[in-house]
């Protein structure tokens, strides 16, 4: 199946209006209820392309050169009415998700599920989540940027329409700051470091995973405490911020992880600087990262770097101190699970399927999760030294997932992908009187996706590009199997079993936004320079050179004042080589089809020149 972003996406957005606006109002929710997370990225789905793909923005300027957009989108109105009835969206999610005191509500609600010990609390599920946190982080820099966007359009416009739509605007900004700044400090309070002694069973199975080799484990404890020293030395300087007790980062006798637990951290301390609930409430979850809330935060604290970058000013005040106390521990992070994914000399801890975690669990799906630290550091550091062992590792999950192999009745391997992975919330069971959490995770197929087309712009030679982009086109095609085929959320996507049969099925907005997301990396994975390797170079140059040569020759054979058909095709064919020697080095074979069409032509000229002699 060949991955067209553009025109997906398109498609996207016409079945999401076609859901989300009926009879000109918005609905909330889906096949999941409607909470802070799925509202957050039911908006995210219209609003993040349109804020970091620039052909598809929806200022009234940028739609006007874009047909299709402006088509796609014309049920909403035209021109000012598009922005402002987007605006109004905006303000009813800051309306339902901010309670009596004006703080800003990130509670899981009805993500947080039944794992055989008793239905949650409705105390329990109006807990924070890490993934309300991170939702909103990334929904809220696209809001600003939205808003940014229309009021750049406003400053020129003097009709009245456009200064109430200001004034609205100027009145939700600071609304979005407000909730931007509790989602950073919440993020910050969930960061982890879990320190286990090695004869724990935690540290027994941290020391068993990257153990490959079949070394004493005194061995191993003096690798993993020289591996990660400097790493150790990072992390000690964040505890100090992070005032958390009981961890000990200079004792060897301590393993360590770090990461994101599922909400503020159990042991973390009130942050007494900010005056908000999120800095001061006390935090129920247990001091043990999650790799799901690990992957999700990271993607949070990613898109809040990449903004920041395209529009330095966008944060203010507290928030700069915030965002960079974020950057380190992302980077800390990221750092940490790409070393311990490769730990060791032999084969990696991450080429042992499957995962496994501190506590005992295992599943394919944390070994995506980890491959995905370790693509998104190679990005980083823009090193492609262990692409192939890492695509092999992408290609095995496919074939275990049952993406690129057939599936059999019963087959074991369908849970990932429905009900997907359940986790249990520890600590979740302390709130009141009720049972212990779990959170259900099913995205394997589009997080495959979205790896393989990221790992994509690392790819130096033709074939392992082509590997990776085949395994996101088997991704994809297995995702367009999963998409609503009938009602208005026809083209949207759940991770229902297949023997539903609802006449009308509401879409899964957690599953349809990572389908977003994958197709804006696509988008921009394919905007990239085509692979252009040395010998594909030099290719294209011998041919380049042998034609200007040959040309050189024909020109020696026709007068100065001779204005003929045959110096006329002399020189389009020096125009076509100076085309070829142009892009030779970032599109070598059409470069080196521009030279084999001048060697012809020339061929055909020195021919016609010999049998005129003859």
């Amino acid at each position: 199946m060949r991955i067209r972003p553009r025109q997906q996406l398109l498609d996207l957005w016409r079945s999401h209006l076609e859901t989300s606006y009926r009879d000109g109002v918005w609905v909330w929710g889906g096949r999941d209820g409607s909470n802070s997370i799925c509202d957050a990225e039911q908006l995210m789905c219209l609003l993040y392309p349109a804020t970091e793909l620039s052909s598809f923005a929806l200022d009234p300027e940028r739609i006007a050169t874009a047909d299709d957009v402006a088509a796609v989108v014309s049920v909403l109105g035209e021109d000012l009415r598009i922005g402002e009835f987007l605006v109004e969206v905006i303000e009813q999610f800051f309306d339902r998700y901010t309670d009596a005191e004006g703080e800003p509500i990130f509670a899981g609600g009805s993500y947080f599920r039944d794992v055989g010990q008793g239905a949650p609390t409705e105390e329990q599920r109006a807990l924070d989540v890490v993934d309300s946190y991170s939702m909103s982080l990334s929904l809220c820099i696209a809001v600003l940027r939205f808003v940014r966007g229309l009021q750049r359009y406003l400053g020129g416009e003097v009709r009245l329409q456009a200064g109430r739509l200001g004034k609205r605007i100027e009145a939700l900004t600071p609304r979005v700051q407000s909730r931007l700044t509790a989602a950073m400090m919440g993020l910050i309070r969930s960061f982890v470091i879990h320190t286990p002694h090695f004869s724990s069973p935690a540290g027994q199975e941290i020391l068993t995973l990257v153990n490959q080799t079949g070394s004493a484990f005194k061995d191993v404890i003096t690798d993993f405490s020289g591996t990660l020293e400097r790493i150790r030395v990072q992390a000690r300087n964040d505890i100090r911020s992070l005032q958390t007790p009981d961890t000990d980062l200079r004792d060897d006798n301590l393993l360590f992880e770090c990461g994101w637990s599922w909400s503020i951290d159990g042991r973390s301390a009130p942050r007494g600087e900010l005056d908000t609930r999120i800095a001061s409430q006390p935090g129920v979850a247990v001091s043990e990262p999650y790799l799901y809330f690990t992957l999700v935060a990271l993607d949070g604290v990613k898109d809040l770097y990449s903004q920041r970058t395209q529009e330095p000013d966008l944060l203010e005040g507290e928030q700069l101190a915030l965002a960079e106390s974020l950057k380190r521990r992302a980077e800390l992070t990221q750092r940490y699970w790409s070393t311990i994914s490769r730990f060791g000399t032999g084969r990696w801890p991450l080429e042992d399927l499957p995962w496994r975690t501190s506590d005992g669990k295992q599943s394919d799906y944390y070994s995506l999760v980890v491959t995905s630290f370790l693509i998104q550091d190679m990005l980083d550091r823009e090193s492609t030294t262990d692409l192939p062992r890492t695509v092999a590792v992408l290609t095995q999950l496919a074939q275990r997932a049952r993406i690129t192999n057939r599936e059999i009745p019963e087959d074991p391997a369908a849970t990932l992908h429905y009900p997907g992975i359940t986790l249990t919330l520890k600590g979740s069971q302390d709130v009141g009187d009720g049972p212990m959490m779990g959170y259900h995770v099913a995205d394997f197929t589009t997080l495959l996706l979205k790896r393989c087309l990221q790992a994509a712009r690392l790819a130096r030679d033709v074939e392992t590009r082509e590997q990776l982009l085949d395994l996101a086109a088997s991704a994809m095609e297995h995702m367009q199997e999963r998409s609503v085929t009938r009602g208005r959320s026809s083209g949207l996507w759940d991770n229902l079993a297949p023997t539903d049969h609802a006449a009308e099925p509401a879409p899964s907005w957690f599953l349809t936004e990572r389908m977003m997301e994958s197709l804006v990396v696509a988008h921009n994975t394919f905007s990239r320079p085509p692979v252009a390797t040395a010998s594909m170079v030099n290719s294209a140059t011998g041919r380049i050179s042998e034609a200007d040569h040959l040309l050189n020759q024909e020109f020696l054979e026709i007068g100065d004042t001779a204005y003929s058909p045959r110096r006329k095709e002399l020189e389009a064919i020096e125009q076509s080589l100076d085309r070829a020697r142009a892009i030779a080095a970032k599109r070598p074979h059409t470069a080196e089809s521009l030279a084999a069409d001048a060697l012809l032509r020339l061929n055909a000229l020195a021919y016609a020149r010999e049998d005129a002699t003859r």
